[in-house]
């Protein structure tokens, strides 16, 4: 079988598998009732979560850890909302217009803590290791699936397989351990 990459953005992921002009869609694709009307989803293949990252020196380990601390965050984004729902009355967020501003900011010292999409901070923390970033606490978990057509059965089960086989050989924590700073841990099927 050969293997064609068919780029896609998010309005058009969806279509593209339903009109058969991509058999599967991988990206960071949540499972919602919406779209499970239209298309059918593999079992989660990685961690997708919003989280606050610092450096291994300070002392975070729940919201609370945050009163009197500087964060950042991209404005509107998943992570505003999720960190304002648990933000202690002292937080000093600082919000920013895109992810490369609130990374910036974070990266230059400007804030102390990041909160933001796990994709990010993985980059994040590949591009500046010298920062000694981790992981903190999860604001809210969203794990990514593949997307497949509705009535593909034959190949959902057998992507369903290659996941299976990856979560027990350890290779899926592995690589969520290496580019999102945390184990990808029980994922739903």
């Amino acid at each position: 079988m050969r293997l064609e990459l068919v780029p896609v953005i998010s309005a058009n992921r969806i279509p593209y598998l339903q009109t058969r002009k991509a058999d599967l869609v991988i990206a960071t694709l949540g499972k919602n009732a919406e779209r499970e009307k239209v298309i059918d989803f593999t079992a989660a293949y990685s961690p997708f979560f919003q989280a606050v990252f610092a450096a291994k020196s300070l002392a975070i380990k729940g919201p609370a850890d945050l009163s009197g601390k500087t964060v950042g965050v991209t404005r509107g984004a998943m992570e505003d909302q999720e960190l304002s729902k648990v933000a202690p009355p002292n937080l000093d967020v600082k919000r920013f217009e895109d992810n490369n501003a609130t990374v910036a900011a974070f990266v230059s010292g400007q804030v102390q803590a990041i909160a933001t999409g796990a994709s990010v901070a993985g980059n994040m923390m590949a591009k500046n290791p010298q920062l000694g970033t981790e992981y903190k606490f999860v604001l809210k978990d969203s794990p990514n699936f593949i997307g497949v057509a509705k009535g593909e059965d034959k190949l959902r089960l057998k992507v369903n397989e290659i996941i299976a086989a990856a979560k027990a050989s350890g290779e899926i924590d592995k690589l969520a351990q290496r580019w999102l700073g945390r184990p990808a841990g029980d994922l739903p099927n």
